[in-house]
């Protein structure tokens, strides 16, 4: 018989540094073609989720946006459906299925029953290997995507993002390029279909499962996709950043504008940098969360913005560390000048203790809600993965969280917090 608790007694107080966070690990095995498959079987419902996640992102192109608009037509029609088709079979089995591009990669997602897998998965290997890409698709998207970027570049917040990233990486790079209505309009079928031939029936692919897998998993992925060339060794490019001349720069997109978008940003190294973790820690403190010194300050006690945030890119190659904010274009150069006092400060004043032990409670429980089902852990391992880490950086991650003292933090910040590194941008 188990004994009831005492309700006049209150249970233990345990700080999350204390808690002890694992990282499951996922399973791996290879198609018959070998192609990787990172799988974790795991959950308490019978759903499953499965990633294609292909080396085809912008990166790999040699003409603006043919990587992502091929990516985006993937599943507007095959040899045998139509867009209609493809998409009324997935809702029919209550199935979730999209794609995405970024840079360096493009992806297919599904999410499922398990039950459905062996209906749904002949399909996603339709649209892999049997896209058509229609004009009269390539078509609706142009003039749609014309009118969309149009719309946008009436928004100094978009127009800001344009601008930082081109100060930031250069144009030439895929970071930074900067696209265009005439670059929608250039778009060609053939374009498309050239792109999909090198980087999707002749694939490098990497694929992450999770949930409730069926039993038979390991053998509906190898009988659908092992006989596919999803295993090419495409190089990986390089590309060097440019940045920009003009650090400070002021621009009016809207002269009858009421609110200005700003960007602060510097160059910042990649993940597999050993400053990193620790920093991520420091740009917590100084922007990363509504508890943040930007948001005491910028938000709750001048009242210039609803919302200021900083963060580190988690990109591949390079990385940059960004401030973001829209404040009434009247306020826009006291918001600024305020943030670069926020970093003096770091820079001056090592972060007192219960500041540093709130916020590293803070950032325990995100990861402790980051390990919460299979396709949270998953999705880790999937970030690991693609940056050429292993689960030692994760670890290393929530060490760094749990022992960083103010005196390193204030190092780093003299190291990284230096107005003179940042670019400066205001749009209204």
């Amino acid at each position: 018989m188990i004994e009831a608790p005492d309700r006049k007694i209150a249970p233990a107080i345990k700080d999350p540094t204390e808690f002890n966070l694992l990282l499951k690990p996922c399973d791996t095995f290879f198609l018959d073609n070998g192609t990787p498959v990172y799988y974790l079987n795991d959950g308490a419902e019978e759903v499953a989720s499965i990633e294609f996640v292909f080396a085809a992102g912008n990166s790999f192109e040699n003409k603006n946006l043919v990587a992502a608009v091929t990516n985006y037509l993937l599943k507007n029609g095959t040899t045998k459906k139509n867009a209609f088709e493809i998409t009324e079979h997935f809702d029919y089995y209550g199935a979730h299925f999209t794609r995405g591009a970024q840079h360096e990669y493009a992806s297919i997602y599904l999410n499922s029953l398990s039950k459905h897998l062996k209906e749904l998965l002949p399909v996603v290997r339709e649209v892999i290997t049997e896209s058509i890409f229609p004009q009269q698709e390539l078509e609706i998207y142009q003039q749609n995507a014309i009118q969309r970027f149009l719309v946008n570049l009436q928004k100094c917040d978009f127009v800001a993002g344009r601008i930082i990233d081109k100060s930031l990486y250069g144009e030439k790079h895929p970071y930074g390029r900067m696209t265009s209505a005439e670059d929608m309009k250039a778009l060609d079928r053939s374009d498309l279909l050239d792109f999909y031939k090198h980087f999707y029936i002749d694939a490098k692919c990497l694929i992450f499962a999770s949930g409730r897998l069926p039993a038979d998993f390991q053998q509906l992925l190898n009988d659908q996709f092992g006989d596919l060339n999803l295993n090419v060794n495409h190089p990986t490019i390089t590309y060097k950043r440019e940045l920009g001349d003009e650090r400070k720069m002021s621009v009016i997109n809207d002269p009858n504008g009421v609110q200005g978008s700003i960007r602060i940003a510097r160059p910042f190294p990649s993940r597999h940098d050993p400053d990193f973790n620790k920093v991520r820690v420091l740009n917590m403190v100084f922007g990363g969360y509504f508890g943040s010194r930007l948001m005491a300050n910028i938000r709750e006690d001048k009242g210039f913005t609803y919302g200021i945030h900083s963060y580190l890119e988690n990109q591949v190659q390079q990385n940059a560390w960004m401030i973001s904010t829209e404040a009434g274009k009247d306020v826009c150069e006291a918001a600024v000048k305020e943030v670069y006092k926020e970093m003096k400060k770091l820079r001056e004043v090592p972060i007192d203790e219960e500041e540093l032990s709130l916020v590293k409670n803070y950032m325990m429980g995100l990861n402790l809600g980051n390990l919460d089902g299979p396709f949270k852990v998953i999705a880790r391992w999937k970030d690991l993965v693609l940056h050429g880490l292993d689960a030692g950086n994760y670890y290393d991650y929530i060490d760094t969280i749990k022992n960083v003292s103010a005196d390193e933090l204030q190092e780093l910040s003299n190291k990284y917090l230096l107005p003179q590194e940042f670019f400066e941008l205001i749009v209204v």
